[in-house]
């Protein structure tokens, strides 16, 4: 299927038509189509074998004979908001930076774009960059921007030595504005800098709290270093441990907060849902909640074992006193690692036997793939559902 505007600019193409086309059309095209669909079509200027669009989605572009001008079309949901790069030559890595250039790149035409920046205690970490495709219909995110007039919550940065991890755990600490800690409840959030930066959840901390829709409370946000995040965040004793007799009874001590066990929640994202959903059902004398996106239920991978290890747990163990927010991107359909199923349906069914056991879920699934532009906007939400 080809864009009509791309279409009325090969009739009569020219050098001069081309220039003016680009200087005068930000990219990609969106286009209606009727039926909640519209047409997108991305577009590159340059020298390349082959070129895509490529991450949340997956559209080969063709280059027009004798010009240097790339174009691909695709039919899209009208609600869909996702990231993308444009990348060339079977590139399959983020971009590093905003410059437009490289093997993989941002979309310089399109003004936004998501920046995933290093952290700086993980040596490994590097930044990234991706441009993000909104389309007219996507739902709208009203917790994820700073809002005038709301007091942001302090932040420090502490350090716990930790047996149970085998070394030293940088954990960032949330302190809600103006409220003493003791006896809040907390949230401990997986991927703790990514939680910040990206996710925003300081902020969507702040904006919630304020409007009143949650209660204050004390946010523990963990990070993992690259090289030993999934290793970390598989459902083991080691992560297990940490939370429940290192940081818990730390936040315990230090903070007065988390004392109340129902009141508190563990998160994470992909891997970091795992580990909270797996932490949450080991440590529930610790936590009333999960709030698990996108989780990487799949675990193991074939080559390790039998895939679907922690939905099997579930099957063979006493309900616990534990409730389930969860959700996933529709799109979230290639094969896990080493051929283990998607992410999709492996949610599905976490949700389906949670559900069967007893469990309280709260369940969505969102117009996107597995990406932080839409988990940002559904952990607010997934927060609201916890707290009905």
């Amino acid at each position: 299927m080809q864009s009509p505007r791309i279409s009325r600019l090969l009739s009569t193409l020219s050098d001069r038509d081309l220039d003016d086309f680009w200087v005068s059309t930000p990219t990609p095209l969106i286009e209606p189509l009727g039926d909640e669909q519209m047409l997108v079509t991305f577009l590159w200027r340059g020298s390349a074998t082959s070129t895509r669009a490529w991450w949340g989605v997956d559209v080969p572009l063709g280059q027009v004979p004798g010009t240097d001008l790339w174009h691909g079309s695709s039919a899209m949901p009208t609600n869909l908001r996702t990231v993308y790069c444009l990348a060339h030559d079977d590139t399959e890595s983020s971009p590093a930076d905003e410059t437009g250039t490289g093997p993989s790149h941002i979309d310089l035409g399109n003004p936004h774009r998501i920046h995933f920046p290093a952290d700086p205690a993980d040596p490994a970490d590097s930044d990234s960059w991706l441009s993000v495709l909104e389309l007219p219909a996507a739902p709208p995110e009203p917790w994820t921007a700073r809002r005038p007039g709301v007091p942001a919550g302090e932040l420090t940065d502490v350090v716990l030595p930790s047996a149970a991890l085998g070394g030293d755990r940088p954990v960032t600490v949330y302190r809600p504005a103006g409220t003493p800690t003791d006896g809040l409840p907390i949230l401990v959030v997986f991927d703790g800098y990514a939680a910040q930066h990206v996710l925003r959840v300081p902020t969507i901390l702040d904006n919630l709290i304020a409007a009143g829709r949650v209660p204050p409370m004390v946010a523990l946000f963990v990070s993992s270093f690259t090289g030993r995040r999934e290793r970390e965040l598989e459902p083991t004793p080691p992560i297990h441990g940490f939370v429940e007799h290192e940081l818990v009874p730390w936040a315990r001590t230090r903070l007065g907060a988390g004392t109340a066990a129902t009141r508190n929640i563990i998160a994470g994202v992909s891997r970091g849902g795992l580990a909270a959903a797996y932490v949450g059902l080991c440590a529930h004398e610790m936590f009333g909640a999960v709030l698990a996106q996108s989780g990487s239920f799949w675990w193991p991978q074939p080559a390790d074992g039998e895939p679907g290890w922690l939905i099997r747990q579930i099957t063979r163990s006493p309900i616990v006193d534990l409730r389930f927010y969860l959700d996933v991107g529709v799109q979230e359909t290639l094969p896990g690692p080493g051929g283990a199923p998607n992410q999709l349906s492996v949610v599905r069914q976490m949700r389906d036997t949670l559900t069967r056991h007893g469990y309280p879920v709260h369940y969505t699934e969102f117009i996107g793939a597995h990406d932080y532009v839409n988990w940002r906007r559904t952990f607010a939400e997934g927060m609201l559902a916890l707290h009905r």
